[in-house]
């Protein structure tokens, strides 16, 4: 019996043979990160290896750290296992893990999606044996309506708002979410205000030659302009001092969570749109067929509902424990 090329051990997902962790959530000695989301990107290890992609993005959240990078389908062998990360769609310079020993290949996804997103590469499916998979939305009720539909209820949520002199604050996480909504939106609408929390981050993706338009403080902002802003802040700012000088609102989310009813009402917001930087449920089925991989292992999300999917089609499928998706704007939406 072949030995298995990746299991769970305390202190995350462990690589036998060739002696290193991906995403762990205790400190380690070496650890592969699949992207920068505070649940998968730790501080604490000694050494890390990232995509090139995704370079600038670690380093501004996890400060000075000794790190690797690879570009996208660069290979290297260590302890005679062949690495390679791949673009998995869900944030810039995410990855995918490509682990090649004797005569098995497993990938290990980490966090990712399939609609199409200007802010990042798209997924990229990877032929392997074994497939490592997320299951954050994997309940069929997760079906994502066309981004573009979703972007276009946003700028016509806004321009009604900014014709009855309100900001419309739209809660994104600041990492990716906040982003992508920014790339997408028509900044003729009005100002955009952005929480310091986006900022660090916006130029870095501005600077790895994403295109975003021009944000402003809030200090930076008159009130009357106020009024007529998109104001772009993570979720955890709602009720804070910073939102109370904006005046009057209408308040929004931007999360898969928006797909089920009641769910608004539960964030007590006055809008909810369904966008994710997770697959939905029609999207974790074209990944894992995409691989061909007869075995699948699911570390988080809905993983029940997934898993008895998959032993009905006459996959092997079975869970990991994982930490994953329990951090602050890691666990999105």
């Amino acid at each position: 019996m072949s030995q298995d090329l990746v299991i769970r051990r305390p202190q995350g997902l462990y690589c036998p043979p060739g002696d290193f962790y991906i995403d762990p959530w205790r400190p380690v000695d070496r650890a592969i990160i699949t992207h920068a989301h505070a649940d998968h990107a730790r501080t604490g290890h000694q050494h890390y290896l990232a995509s090139a992609a995704g370079e600038q993005v670690l380093r501004t959240r996890l400060g000075d750290i000794q790190l690797q990078t690879l570009a996208y389908g660069q290979t290297i062998e260590h302890n005679s296992v062949k690495i390679s990360l791949h673009p998995a769609g869900h944030v810039l310079g995410s990855a995918q893990v490509r682990l090649q020993w004797r005569d098995q290949v497993w990938v290990v996804s980490g966090d990712y999606k399939l609609d199409p997103d200007p802010t990042c590469l798209p997924f990229e499916p990877v032929p392997c044996h074994t497939f490592i998979t997320e299951s954050t939305f994997g309940l069929p009720v997760y079906r994502w309506p066309d981004p573009a539909v979703v972007m276009q209820q946003i700028n016509d949520w806004w321009a009604e708002n900014a014709k009855l002199n309100r900001a419309s604050v739209l809660y994104a996480y600041s990492l990716g979410k906040g982003q992508r909504v920014l790339a997408g939106i028509d900044a003729s609408i009005g100002p955009i205000i952005t929480h310091g929390s986006l900022n660090a981050l916006n130029d870095v993706y501005q600077a790895c030659g994403v295109c975003l338009p021009a944000t402003q403080a809030i200090t930076d902002v008159d009130a009357t302009d106020r009024q007529r802003a998109l104001v772009l802040a993570p979720p955890a700012v709602a009720g804070s001092s910073w939102m109370r000088r904006l005046g009057q609102t209408s308040d929004a989310m931007a999360s898969g969570w928006m797909r089920v009813r009641g769910a608004r009402r539960r964030r007590g917001v006055d809008r909810g749109f369904v966008m994710s930087d997770h697959a939905d449920w029609p999207s974790l089925l074209r990944a894992i067929e995409a691989t061909g991989a007869q075995r699948v292992i699911v570390t988080h999300g809905s993983t029940a509902v997934l898993i008895r999917w998959l032993l009905e089609q006459g996959i092997d499928a079975q869970a990991f424990e994982t930490d994953y998706g329990h951090e602050g704007d890691a666990h999105d939406e």
